[in-house]
């Protein structure tokens, strides 16, 4: 974080100072780390006390003070000798420190802002954007999926005086939360890259969701760039919302940012780019499945709105061989049996890419395995979507499916209840279970996927399927 004195914090986030008896004034600055988890803790750095569903972050105050904690941001005063600020509400509270630093390296002149959204492909593009803009100056992004009401601001803080650009990933799980976000940070470039059903339970119908995703571009001034999915039918009209020039990114000839002669092999995806003007380059992707393209086609916008120029965009890309752990992570090797971990999150969408890239990319004389987990957070569509899921399985040919937990339990019956097929599907309870049956199936070239909503915890089944067959 940028540095700013205790009394500057305490005025940004609305809340009382309190100073220990010694050592302290309201003049000292503080620039550490900001973070909600004591574990994280560095010395100099900002700790805030967040309540959340299962525990309260003021019990681990102590451990926060212990590694160093040089101010205090909580809900009601504790008795420790450390700086600390009490507010109504420790989340408000960190996204308005967040509002203030962003506006004070705003202010420089130097910053400029990626909002990313979507209801797939988030991270995965967000990794993009980093891997090309970090190469050009510097560059804060997101960890992990750090893209919610704690997550975002947190990255946000991370922000220095000398930092060019920020590429904020902004999720959702309801109508204004993405405004929230963009209220911290207004992106100059905001990105919309699809709306399926992944949350679609939460938000309460996939019209809900589409009016969440729509936040992204509806705050943008006619100075901004609106980079908009012309392949999703519910992404492409958002253009009629904004004020923002649009930049579509697609497959087909009406998208200003277009990928052709798409070839998906084991070791990634190539294709050849075309951008506004002409000029056009072929990419040696190495991230595994064509539905990746989609994200690199939304990096490569973004990027060439900031001025980075195609040459450069390419080889960035062309360096990136992983989206991120659990995100089509290609593992094993041993008798040419391939793992490929695609565990970390599920939806509808998600799940029929990864299930086609398994298809495309299986060996002549192999099989294919699907250990296939629940995809959760659909609400009324689950039972539909997970039926329609067993029935691609069965379509696309995939030799033997694996469903594991009650959660799946539908993918199953909808596989074994379709007509002809080659192939077969097994229910079990466990991932033990699931690990037994593959270890003892799988031989030599047979490639083994394995994805699930997070929630699942499978991506922990295919690290160990991965270890055992490398």
């Amino acid at each position: 974080m940028i540095a700013l004195s205790l009394a500057e914090i305490a005025a940004a986030v609305g809340g009382e100072l309190r100073l220990p008896a010694r050592g302290s004034s309201a003049e000292d600055r503080v620039d550490g780390a900001v973070t909600t988890d004591s574990r994280e803790v560095v010395a100099g750095g900002v700790f805030v006390a967040k309540r959340g569903e299962f525990d309260d972050g003021h019990r681990f105050v102590p451990a926060a003070v212990d590694a160093g904690a040089a101010l205090l941001v909580v809900e009601e005063p504790q008795p420790v000798e450390v700086p600390q600020i009490v507010v109504d509400d420790s989340v408000e509270a960190l996204g308005r420190l967040a509002t203030e630093v962003v506006a004070r390296v705003r202010a420089l002149g130097r910053l400029r802002i990626v909002g990313v959204t979507g209801s797939n492909g988030k991270t995965t593009t967000k990794n993009l954007l980093r891997t090309v803009l970090e190469r050009v100056g510097e560059t804060v992004a997101a960890r992990k999926s750090f893209n919610n009401e704690v997550g975002a601001p947190i990255t946000m803080l991370e922000l220095t005086e000398s930092t060019e650009f920020l590429v904020a990933e902004m999720g959702a799980s309801g109508v204004g939360e993405i405004a929230r976000l963009i209220r911290m940070a207004r992106p100059d470039i905001g990105i919309v890259l699809k709306v399926g059903l992944a949350h679609a339970g939460e938000f309460g119908g996939i019209e809900q969701t589409v009016r969440a995703k729509s936040e992204m571009v509806t705050e943008l001034l006619d100075t901004d760039v609106a980079v908009l999915n012309a392949d999703d039918p519910r992404v492409a009209p958002m253009a009629e919302l904004t004020r923002a020039r649009v930049v579509r990114f697609g497959l087909g000839d009406d998208a200003d940012v277009r990928a052709s002669d798409i070839r998906v092999h084991a070791r990634g995806t190539d294709f050849t780019v075309t951008v506004p003007g002409g000029e056009s380059a072929t990419v040696a992707f190495g991230v595994l499945g064509e539905h990746h393209i989609m994200n690199a086609l939304a990096a490569i916008a973004a990027a060439r709105e900031l001025g980075v120029p195609l040459d450069g965009i390419v080889s960035a890309l062309e360096s990136v061989t992983l989206a991120e752990h659990g995100r089509m992570e290609v593992l094993g090797g041993r008798d040419d049996i391939t793992v490929i971990n695609d565990a970390y999150n599920a939806s509808p969408d998600s799940m029929s890419a990864a299930l086609k890239t398994l298809a495309q990319v299986k060996r002549d004389g192999a099989r294919t395995f699907a250990v296939l987990g629940e995809m959760s957070e659909l609400g009324e569509f689950s039972g539909d979507e997970h039926d329609r899921i067993g029935l691609l399985a069965v379509r696309l040919g995939i030799s033997q499916l694996v469903v594991v937990g009650q959660g799946a339990r539908r993918l199953h019956i909808s596989a074994i209840n379709e007509g002809s097929w080659d192939g077969e599907s097994a229910f079990v309870e466990t991932q033990d279970e699931a690990f037994e049956l593959v270890t003892a199936q799988a031989r030599p070239g047979d490639t083994i996927l394995v994805k699930s909503s997070n929630a699942a915890g499978l991506r922990h089944l295919g690290d160990r399927l991965g270890e055992w067959f490398s």
